[in-house]
């Protein structure tokens, strides 16, 4: 709980980093890629939720009761829909927009640690989408393993709250470890990585769970959640890095 409000506390001063850096100039292809993809995916599960819903209405036999349960399939098609939709936006978004924040987050690292010159894995536009790319894919696999079961489970009156916070959680936790790894990608190798953000999870959920309520937010959420929430885990990650002496190690790797 105290890294999660560590996580959530970092977002406080985004705002006035940014101006100060100046930054808002290399969020503006990430937040086009973002407006792209909210729209492609919202017209998409728009069509597909009554598709499903007329789908699972198909299990019901009787003509009594049909209308109900019409009704009630179109609602739980539009959540699956909704859930997915969440989950895809947030990867391919966090994916495509590597490159992008990749140099974003060097300068804030340069800003906090006071240091121009610091060492580093140095890595090709190519290099670090394909590390962007790789990264949410395993993710989203993963997230996706997870998900499945708890909308499921979800639907299970009483049990269903609870699951419902777990599933928030779950998609919390994924968004923060995209935002992170823009960060970690100069440090670590993919692995690495993984371990890392896995030791600091809590840090993860908390970034996350500002970035999952951004987008709760219309329109305004899409443009403004990747700069804040990727400055905010930038600042808390080199801290941690900081901390655990591992900016500038001889097991990092200077191509």
């Amino acid at each position: 709980m105290k890294n999660i409000l560590k996580g959530i506390k970092a977002y406080t001063g985004t705002l006035a980093l940014m101006s100060k850096l100046k930054l808002w100039k290399f969020f503006l292809i990430p937040i086009v890629i973002s407006l792209i993809t909210a729209t492609i995916i919202g017209v998409t599960a728009y069509g597909l939720s009554d598709n499903i819903g007329e789908f699972i209405a198909r299990i019901w036999p009787w003509e009594t009761g049909k209308e109900t349960f019409s009704s009630i399939s179109s609602f739980i098609g539009g959540a699956v829909v909704l859930v997915i939709g969440f989950i895809l936006y947030k990867h391919i978004v966090m994916a495509l927009s590597a490159p992008f924040m990749s140099p974003v987050s060097e300068k804030i690292e340069a800003h906090l640690t006071g240091n121009e010159n610091h060492k580093h894995r140095t890595t090709s536009f190519k290099e670090q989408l394909w590390r962007g790319i790789r990264i949410n894919i395993r993710n989203l696999s993963k997230e996706l393993l997870f998900t499945i079961p708890i909308l499921i489970i979800s639907f299970i009156p009483v049990i269903g709250i609870f699951s419902s916070i777990l599933l928030f959680l779950v998609q919390a936790y994924y968004a923060g470890f995209g935002n992170m790894d823009y960060t970690l990608e100069r440090h670590f190798k993919y692995r690495e990585s993984i371990l890392f953000v896995r030791k600091h999870r809590g840090l993860a959920i908390g970034n996350g769970i500002v970035f999952m309520l951004f987008l709760l937010i219309p329109l305004v959420g899409i443009i403004i959640v990747l700069p804040l929430s990727v400055t905010a885990a930038t600042t808390k990650t080199v801290e941690l890095l900081k901390t655990e002496d591992k900016l500038i190690s001889t097991n990092q790797i200077v191509k």
